[in-house]
């Protein structure tokens, strides 16, 4: 029987890609997918995908391309860049977009594109991490036309246990900033409780056990409180550098908005320093190096 799921492309197989691809191959999806090192796709072409050379090729094959790349420059460039999407885009495709980007440039990048070809664009940036991909548990946050989500909303509930329309386009990506205020300025706290506890004497590892349950409980608690106190930070699973990202993104937004947004903005500076030390490519649990003595540093 030949299949009636849309057919979908994919460009950025990175972290999130890799599994949240898995899943679509594994619910069905004719699935073709493009990667700017295309040695990444190997996994999936043995699984079943197609890989094209260009993004634009992905038009080609895929009535739905999404994309999942690191940031605003990146997905301009795969969009409107030479071999980019908008080259093949016809009228009719829709683009949907898992990457975090600056909700000011996707609502023009937007336009641009449904102008230029008229395929339609959604932003629904996701939160759940790689945990959260592999589990098809992601929260999806999604900004754009109500008929454009009906028409994917089955698709994205194979990766998410919640997919909320939050408004026009670029919605999803002031939802998705909102949310990275609170995970990185919890991050942060959080490597403070650590870093304390072990100052004080107390064994750390027991805090997100203690505190679980009770108005401090977080998922980024449960997390990060255990590998910060056994000073676990590998596998990487996301990386300083994203949440930094994301944090500039924020404060810049909130600027455009004439919103104030100091907290946001200290955790950014820190987030940078800590960066600066080495760690923008390591997971956020290593966070705590920053409060600890340097003789107990790993």
């Amino acid at each position: 029987m030949m299949s009636t799921l849309p057919s979908l492309g994919f460009a950025g197989i990175g972290l999130m890609g890799l599994p949240i691809c898995r899943r679509l191959l594994a619910a069905g999806y004719p699935l073709t997918v493009w990667n700017r090192n295309p040695d990444k796709c190997a996994p999936l072409v043995e699984a079943g995908a197609r890989q094209v050379a260009t993004p634009a090729q992905l038009c080609e094959h895929a009535e739905v391309v999404m994309l999942c790349l690191a940031d605003t420059a990146v997905v301009r460039e795969v969009v409107f860049g030479a071999g980019g999407v908008a080259e093949g885009a016809k009228k009719g495709q829709l683009l949907v977009d898992f990457s975090s980007l600056e909700p000011t440039a996707t609502r023009e990048m937007a336009a641009e594109l449904a102008q230029n070809t008229g395929m339609s664009w959604l932003d629904s940036p996701v939160s759940g991490g790689v945990v959260g991909a592999e589990a098809g548990s992601l929260a999806i946050m999604v900004g754009g036309e109500t008929a454009d989500l009906d028409r994917v909303r089955p698709v994205l509930l194979n990766l998410g246990q919640r997919v909320t329309h939050m408004g026009g386009i670029g919605a999803g990506q002031v939802t998705k900033a909102c949310n990275q205020m609170i995970v990185a300025c919890n991050a942060l706290v959080i490597a403070e409780v650590v870093a304390l506890a072990e100052q004080a004497g107390v064994d750390a590892s027991l805090i997100a056990e203690a505190l679980a349950g009770g108005f401090a409980d977080s998922k980024p608690l449960q997390i990060l409180a255990p590998q910060m106190a056994e000073s676990r930070f590998e596998p990487v699973k996301w990386h300083v550098r994203t949440l930094l990202k994301d944090l500039d993104t924020a404060v810049k937004f909130s600027r455009e908005q004439g919103s104030a947004t100091p907290i946001s903005g200290l955790a950014a500076q820190l987030m940078r320093l800590h960066g600066a030390q080495g760690f923008l490519q390591k997971d956020p649990a290593t966070l705590i190096q920053m409060y600890r003595a340097p003789d107990s540093t790993d």
